[in-house]
């Protein structure tokens, strides 16, 4: 006789909770997915119109989950507008919209989906974690009623936030949280009053998660590291890669070394907006990555990572970023101009042998290089750079960057972006006098490809590669985030919470 669906529901979830709990390690996925965008509308289409079209990028993000789940996994995270796309107003969005619950109400849509107003993207998310015995991480939009009583309830009436979702492998709402940092025009969402630093538990770790922006800010990414201690965080985005310092993966690889804990990145894929770029990143490097701006696909990421891991005998030590560079006796600062990289000002100084020593000074910042090219190319020019202040047109935030950077063309002060190189290096040794702990280092190479295993941070806070670089260089870069200079937030107190964003990241 074969046991009733409910009963062998709970036999696989108790299995797969004993797996975790009998390891120190867990799968862990992440889907990067080529969202089924809406069509331009100036007006809202029907609540019929909206969940066909999310139940069509829903069909993409079940298959992705069910190929996770076969393949062993514990959890899953799915992009930041994944299910719906962008390109919409405040009123355009609507439709698409849910009242999500708090998840104290201890509900599992799946299976009492008409306890609270219509949910179908919550019973259908719920679902696709139950029926696969997974934690499903998803982003959605929250809607919630206010009225004249608070000052500052919109005109329409309503709250609507750019919104994370978690279920559990038995379909139960575990976790909700609303973006704190909107990104460029998401003037279709409000910003909450206050972060919100979202945790829950599972059997392998304590988990914490954040959208895309607010990676850069630090609440609540900073915070639940540092205070709350998460041993992994999740993290949906939809992230328009930016070099030469914020491509998608290299950013995100930095930011897990640099905070010794596990992300797990979820991008969306749309190579017209420079949309590509998700991984599964420990503190040691990445477990797993991609990055792929020529074809249109999406992407399924499955890894084995440390289910806490500071624990892991190869969790990398705590790191004095400024040590090394202060102790030198003498800076003695070579040739320096000045050239704009995405708008900020750097002093930089031009590599003009092979090999060398150099130092870079600005504001409160000295960076120091040591570093032996292998090959020298006449056509390419690298320059050693330092920048100390604020960066963004609107919200200003503070950063203190070394770099050793690839520029565009053979005149130095074209430092912009590039994507190739044909540099590669024997050595290079990098650091800088940081006035913060918090420091990402990133190595970057041609092809927009990263370099695991081929980089170490010393304790001292020297960024130096291990035996060379395997590939052409485009960047190697310690990118230091001063929180306590930011300045305040020109729109989160403003009469209107639904101004557009429209500056740089």
């Amino acid at each position: 006789m074969l046991p009733s669906q409910p009963l062998l529901h709970t036999a696989v979830f108790a299995l797969t909770v004993f797996q975790a709990l009998a390891s120190n390690t867990f799968i862990a996925a992440v889907y990067e997915h080529a969202v089924i965008l809406p069509d331009a509308a100036d007006e809202p289409v029907s609540p019929d119109n909206a969940l066909a079209l999310m139940n069509s990028n829903m069909d993409v993000l079940e298959g992705a989950i069910e190929e996770a789940a076969q393949q062993g996994a514990h959890i899953i995270v799915t992009p930041e507008d994944g299910i719906y796309g962008w390109g919409f107003t405040r009123e355009t969005i609507y439709p698409y919209l849910e009242d999500i619950p708090d998840p104290a109400v201890n509900w599992i849509p799946c299976t009492d989906p008409t306890r609270f107003a219509p949910a179908p993207v919550q019973e259908r998310l719920s679902c696709m974690a139950r029926n696969n015995s997974i934690y499903v991480v998803a982003n959605i939009g929250d809607k919630k009623p206010c009225n004249s009583s608070d000052p500052s309830c919109p005109k329409d009436g309503r709250y609507q936030y750019n919104t994370d979702v978690v279920y559990d492998p038995e379909g139960k709402l575990v976790a909700r949280y609303h973006k704190y940092h909107l990104f460029r025009g998401e003037t279709q969402f409000n910003y909450p009053k206050e972060p919100e630093a979202i945790t829950f538990e599972t059997p392998f770790g304590k988990f914490g998660i954040f959208t895309c922006f607010d990676i850069l800010f630090r609440e609540p990414a900073v915070v639940l590291v540092s205070e709350l201690q998460v041993d992994t965080v999740l993290f949906p985005t939809a992230w328009m890669n930016v070099l030469p310092f914020l491509t998608a993966i290299e950013f995100h690889s930095a930011w897990a070394m640099g905070m010794r804990v596990n992300l797990l990145s979820a991008n969306t894929h749309n190579i017209s907006f420079a949309m590509t770029g998700s991984g599964l990143f420990m503190p040691e490097g990445p477990a797993a990555y991609h990055y792929n701006s020529k074809t249109d696909e999406g992407r399924l990421l499955v890894a084995e990572l440390s289910a806490q891991p500071c624990l892991s005998p190869n969790y990398p030590p705590a790191i004095n970023w400024s040590l090394y560079a202060a102790s030198i006796k003498k800076f003695t600062e070579e040739d320096t101009f000045l050239g704009a990289v995405r708008k900020d000002i750097f002093t930089f100084s031009e590599l003009r042998h092979k090999a060398g020593n150099y130092t870079v000074c600005q504001g409160d910042l000295c960076c120091h290089l040591i570093y032996q090219m292998s090959n020298k190319s006449e056509d390419e020019v690298y320059v050693l750079g330092a920048f100390d202040g604020l960066h963004g047109s609107l919200i200003k935030y503070h950063w203190q960057i070394c770099t050793l950077l690839k520029c565009k063309s053979t005149d130095p002060g074209a430092c912009g972006p590039v994507e190739t190189a044909q540099t590669k290096f024997e050595m290079f040794s990098l650091s800088g006098t940081f006035g913060t702990n918090y420091v990402f280092p990133e190595v970057l190479y041609s092809g927009v490809q990263l370099a695991p295993g081929e980089f170490e941070v010393l304790r001292d806070g020297r960024l130096k590669s291990k035996h060379g670089t395997s590939k052409p260089l485009i960047t190697a870069t310690l990118f230091g985030r001063l929180y306590e200079k930011d300045l305040p937030h020109p729109l989160r107190m403003s009469p209107s919470r639904n101004s557009a964003v429209t500056q740089s990241p």
